[in-house]
């Protein structure tokens, strides 16, 4: 077979464009090789920005305070990516118009409503701006860009029931309350069912004020409740007023006790508080935070978190050191009781069994067991039944049966 030599000469050149064409390749390879890297190296952090709208004064050291304990503990744990800002005292039914200025003003991409109360106005503003997420606390109402968080401590409410049940000598305990809703019905429910577990004479008599900062209508009603002869106090209410009746009363030799509400108060009260409830709301706001910035798309319309003492969202305390004040302690563990489940056991012991039962979770000890009965002796949760997390934070709307005053 003849070869010519054109075509020995075409084949020269061929190769030798192959040649080249393989060794440009081979340069270009380490460029295309960073471009992959560079693609995959995780982009810069981008800057989140959250509005917290209080329903009181930051420094109410009640409810609001916790809240802003929370959103300090987030802005210093994520101040690299997170920047925040708060609105104080916002009306309940008046929040839109703080949050308008917030999203169209602050350019705020998370806003945390924090009361009960801003559940209709929070939705109406998750309508409005359907691009910034909303997280509301305590409400039960959600939609793509809604979601609702709680930190409950019913659980810490109905362990001072058994402390309160135990001190008492008049067998009169009243409770300072701010608005009957379910948060209120779930919390002073447990706190009476702690009562009657430890000394089923004692009764519960409610005031109510009609407002979460109200330290002069809160002084008021506990000053009633004293002069009705009443000797242990609770309340919710987001200023120590109560506790500082209690400290008074008890300083003129006159004891009366009182439990804490929300925050750490048993320096108003060192002779008159022996415990009380605590929040850590900076581990929700830390969870809410964190998965918007893994998915800032997400539907939130399922988007519900619920921690109690399991999750480390609430603790009993009216200090951040001591669960039960130390001047308390030695009455309390001479205190005997006959229990249900542990027979004759000293208060103290029974009230850190019920912690340590509580703190594995619902399904091993809660106080709304069945059966219980309200005041007129209907039986609101059957025996051998828990109360479900529905029922709790949607439909209770009444008093149990060891309260003498009528539902307001």
């Amino acid at each position: 077979m003849k070869i010519s030599m054109k075509t020995i000469m075409l084949s020269v050149v061929i190769l030798a464009v192959s040649s080249l064409f393989m060794a440009s390749c081979k340069k270009e390879a380490p460029a295309a090789a960073a471009e992959t890297t560079k693609a995959e190296a995780p982009a810069p952090v981008e800057k989140i920005k959250a509005g917290f709208v209080y329903i009181g004064p930051a420094g109410d050291f009640g409810w609001t305070y916790a809240h802003e304990k929370g959103r300090q503990y987030v802005q210093e744990k994520f101040g690299d990516w997170l920047e925040t800002i708060t609105v104080e005292s916002v009306p309940e039914g008046d929040a839109v118009r703080f949050i308008d200025r917030m999203v169209r003003e602050e350019k705020c991409d998370i806003i945390f409503t924090t009361s009960f109360g801003y559940m209709d106005d929070t939705v109406a503003a998750a309508a409005k701006y359907p691009d910034v997420k909303f997280y509301h606390c305590s409400g039960y109402m959600r939609s793509p860009n809604m979601g609702t968080y709680m930190g409950d401590m019913y659980q810490i409410y109905y362990l001072n029931g058994l402390i309160a049940g135990a001190l008492t000598e008049s067998n009169k305990i009243g409770y300072v309350a701010a608005f009957p809703i379910p948060e209120l019905f779930r919390h002073m429910n447990a706190f009476a069912l702690g009562i009657k577990e430890v000394n089923p004479e004692a009764t519960v008599d409610a005031r109510w004020t009609y407002a979460w900062y109200g330290p002069a209508v809160a002084r008021e009603a506990a000053e009633a409740l004293v002069a009705d002869g009443v000797d242990v106090l609770a309340f919710t209410e987001d200023t120590p007023s109560v506790v500082e009746v209690a400290q008074e009363h008890t300083e003129k030799g006159e004891p009366v006790y009182a439990f804490s509400h929300y925050s750490p108060m048993q320096s108003y009260g060192e002779d008159s508080v022996p415990s009380g409830q605590l929040t850590d709301w900076g581990i929700l706001y830390e969870k809410a935070l964190s998965d918007y910035k893994a998915n800032p798309d997400a539907d939130l319309s399922n988007y519900d978190v619920l921690y109690l003492l399991k999750e480390n969202a609430v603790d009993l305390g009216a200090s951040y050191t001591d669960k039960i004040n130390p001047k308390f302690v030695d009455r309390l563990k001479g205190i005997m009781v006959d229990d249900k489940d542990f027979g004759n056991i000293s208060v103290y012991d029974l009230v850190m069994k019920r912690y340590d039962q509580m703190k594995q979770g619902r399904e091993v000890f809660d106080p709304y067991m069945g059966p219980i009965a309200d005041q007129t002796g209907t039986v609101r949760i059957p025996a051998g039944e828990i109360a479900s997390i529905g029922h709790l934070f949607g439909e209770i709307d009444y008093q149990v049966d060891n309260f003498v005053s009528p539902l307001p």
